[in-house]
């Protein structure tokens, strides 16, 4: 049976690489690229066409942070597609990232070089803002808009007799000490993609415990170190072309430095070969690759609980409540959306 496959942020990086890699594995997929911008969903697609001549590739127009154009796309989905095999949640941002150059090139040369690569600890902050929900907009474009969209989505992923996947895109910067359960949508906070991507390991061993009873199974993966447009973003070009021989160097000493869109892609296709049960709800799949350019993965114990994890998925549910208009009144739900 034809399996069905979406990728939210699917148009480059490393969404484009699981693509390509997919269709690769297996040529009778039905493929959806969800993607925010279409002149570039439309090129992504007409490339993956290019070398897979006979594969099936649907456009879906898709603003995870967006509340409407989730609930929209969505619609859509569940009007083309009778199922869900794997929902990739790759999409995210990282607005305006600011690096404390000091610290940069005090790290350069210190022991640590490979840790602050790595991870950007003590490195990297963002300035984030509200978006036109109200919503803090890293919190919505990397965690909230990809959990309303598992919501919307439950019909075609939780069905009687079928297994489903659900795969997060994580990163390494997901720090427990950036994220707070009182504050989730880090509004007062310097690093909220840190704090988002720790919240999406959270939400992700709450769904396998409330959803794996209905065939629906999250996992949660890290790419490692990948030079991609949000990567590029952290640093002007040319300070990316007077290290980028040192973090190949590295890379000899380090498996976490994947540096490709393709490499940091393993961890995403090697889950599309698991079976859902045999995998470990509170691990990370790391995207490794060897000295010698071998690509494998590797999980990790996540730094994670379930008492946070339980708080976190009930918290998402009342701002679903909030967003879906079912708060009595307007003031009320503006509190708790500010309060978030």
């Amino acid at each position: 049976m034809q399996r069905v496959v979406i990728v939210t942020g699917a148009n480059s990086g490393i969404g484009l690489a699981l693509c390509e890699r997919l269709l690769t594995e297996d040529s009778q997929l039905r493929l959806c690229l969800a993607c925010r911008n279409t002149q570039r969903a439309e090129a992504a697609r007409s490339a993956l066409l290019t070398s897979h001549t006979n594969a099936h590739v649907d456009l879906l127009h898709l603003d995870v942070g967006s509340v409407q154009s989730v609930f929209t796309a969505a619609q859509e989905v569940k009007a083309r597609y009778s199922r869900i095999d794997f929902l990739y949640l790759n999409a995210g941002i990282m607005p305006n990232p600011q690096v404390d150059v000091k610290a940069f090139f005090k790290g350069l040369f210190s022991r640590n070089v490979i840790n602050m690569f790595a991870t950007a600890e003590g490195l990297l902050t963002q300035q984030d803002r509200l978006n036109s929900d109200g919503l803090q907009e890293v919190f919505a474009t990397n965690l909230f808009g990809h959990f309303l969209l598992i919501r919307e989505l439950e019909p075609l992923l939780c069905q009687a007799g079928h297994t489903s996947r659900i795969v997060w895109t994580s990163s390494s910067n997901a720090r427990r000490s950036a994220f707070s359960i009182e504050d989730m949508q880090h509004r007062n906070g310097t690093e909220p993609y840190s704090s988002s991507k720790y919240a999406s390991d959270t939400l992700s061993l709450a769904l396998n415990r409330h959803k794996n009873n209905q065939g629906l199974f999250s996992a949660v993966i890290c790419p490692g170190l990948v030079m991609t447009n949000l990567t590029y973003g952290i640093l002007p070009s040319f300070f990316w072309t007077l290290i980028m021989p040192i973090m190949w160097l590295i890379r000899i000493f380090t498996n976490t430095f994947t540096l490709t869109p393709y490499n940091g892609a393993e961890a995403l296709h090697w889950l599309f070969l698991q079976k859902s049960e045999s995998l470990d709800p509170r691990a990370k799949y790391h995207s490794l690759t060897s000295g010698l350019g071998t690509n494998y993965t590797q999980p990790r114990k996540m730094d994670i609980d379930d008492e946070m994890s339980e708080v976190l998925y009930s918290k998402l549910l009342d701002l679903e409540r909030v967003v879906r208009g079912e708060a009595n009144e307007g003031n009320a739900a503006n509190k708790l959306i500010n309060s978030t």
